[in-house]
């Protein structure tokens, strides 16, 4: 088990440079099948979740090549295996190879994706997308054996702005014959990042980034060249922290308006950021006061930042309100929250906190990825030392964490128990 020990009530100054986006890599990494070409992918994080996609492209005997931040996978000589659980199991985009398997060969056998255990997760919208496509699907206990004489183009409404869903129907989309159209679709940037690698490989989608996606169906894709978008929510992470404990923090690759909902709820709370073409400069200070958020799909406040949030929202003057709309487990990190001296207490999906607690040290457990982060921050907030359990759960979203904190002032030391 990893552990990290972090010295807080530390300064942090100078800049951190935000990677490639996990939420777009680990959709557009399956999507690669669908072209027996190479495709070159770039600024791709160095994070646990890319490596076990890449045991299961060399399962099924794609050539990956990894080098300084690219991908090169070559799906020349691939075979349609059936993915084992032990693979599927240790992320919860496996279920994205669902989609480019059964687009390329016209059947795919699975087990269930696994991921973060934070609410109950359901597949069924992308289920609903692949039988209105027309396959279908039969499930043994935790093996989905999917498939189809011909996939078909057809007018699909999600019943959710499900992001998964939403991959999903345009990765299978691209080479379902005729039309598909997409309406009630996810926004997420994410999304648009798929879309524009999957057009230049010779894809016709229109829409991404709106409610309603048009995709036009084609036969035979090209590899292509394609350079992966920043990562919205490691540059809000470290946004927020700077909002905390930064004295002149620079955060940069980024693209701002991925943040506006983030950085409006600054603004509220009074903190001292300065947003700027691809970078955002963060100071702290002691007079920010509590603000209420609700989580919603883009462009709303993004569930993946709640988390880190509520650990700025517990050091501020006043009392915010905290609405989960997303998923039912997303409070776990808020009883370790309480334990480093937090006030937060929690009814079904709302947290209610009362700020201005100071923080300090203590052992706590990360329970999930983000959950962690939210962790991470109050460690570096809080004083005296803080050792965070479970932290594998961190490694999976976050890029070089202790170098990049490092580099700007932490003390904070990964450590195997």
């Amino acid at each position: 088990m990893k552990v990290l020990e972090i010295e807080g009530g530390r300064t942090l100054s100078g800049t951190i440079r935000i990677g490639g986006a996990k939420n777009s890599a680990v959709a557009l990494i399956p999507a690669c099948l669908l072209t027996n070409n190479k495709t070159t992918l770039t600024n791709v994080p160095d994070i646990t979740d890319i490596n076990v996609l890449t045991d299961i492209l060399e399962y099924v005997g794609v050539k990956v090549t990894r080098a300084s931040g690219s991908m090169i996978i070559d799906p020349e000589n691939m075979e349609n295996k059936i993915i084992p659980e032990s693979l599927s199991s240790k992320l919860r985009a496996s279920y994205y190879f669902m989609a480019s398997l059964l687009a390329k060969y016209g059947k795919v056998s699975i087990h269930f994706p696994g991921g973060c255990k934070i609410g109950s997760r359901p597949i069924d919208q992308t289920l609903k997308v692949f039988k209105a496509l027309g396959a279908n699907i039969e499930e043994e206990e935790f093996l989905f054996n999917i498939s189809a004489d011909e996939l078909k183009g057809a007018e699909i409404t999600l019943d959710m702005p499900s992001v998964g869903a939403t991959v999903n129907a345009v990765i299978v989309g691209s080479k379902a014959k005729g039309t598909t159209i997409i309406h009630n679709a996810a926004r997420e940037p994410e999304i648009t990042d798929l879309a524009n690698m999957l057009n230049k490989m010779g894809a016709h989608i229109t829409g991404a980034g709106t409610s309603t996606i048009k995709i036009v169906g084609e036969e035979v894709l090209d590899g292509c060249f394609h350079d992966i978008i920043p990562d919205r929510i490691e540059a809000g992470t470290y946004v927020i922290l700077g909002a905390l404990v930064g004295s002149y923090l620079r955060i940069e690759n980024i693209i701002p308006e991925h943040l506006n909902a983030l950085t409006d709820k600054l603004h509220e709370m009074g903190a001292d950021i300065e947003i700027n073409q691809d970078s955002i400069v963060v100071n702290a200070h002691d007079n920010l006061i509590g603000v209420n958020i609700k989580t919603l799909g883009y462009p709303g406040f993004p569930t993946d930042l709640q988390q880190p949030f509520v650990t700025l929202l517990a050091t501020a003057h006043g009392k915010s309100i905290v609405e989960e709309t997303i998923y039912e487990n997303r409070f776990m990190n808020i009883p370790y929250l309480n334990k480093m001296g937090a006030n937060i207490s929690t009814k079904e999906r709302v947290a209610t906190i009362l700020g201005a607690n100071k923080l300090h040290g203590e052992e706590v457990i990360g329970t999930d990825l983000r959950a962690c982060a939210s962790l991470l921050l109050a460690g570096l907030k809080a004083d005296g030392k803080t050792v965070i359990q479970n932290v594998e759960h961190l490694l999976r979203g976050y890029e070089e964490i202790t170098e990049k904190l490092s580099n700007v002032g932490a003390k904070i030391e990964l450590k195997e128990i």
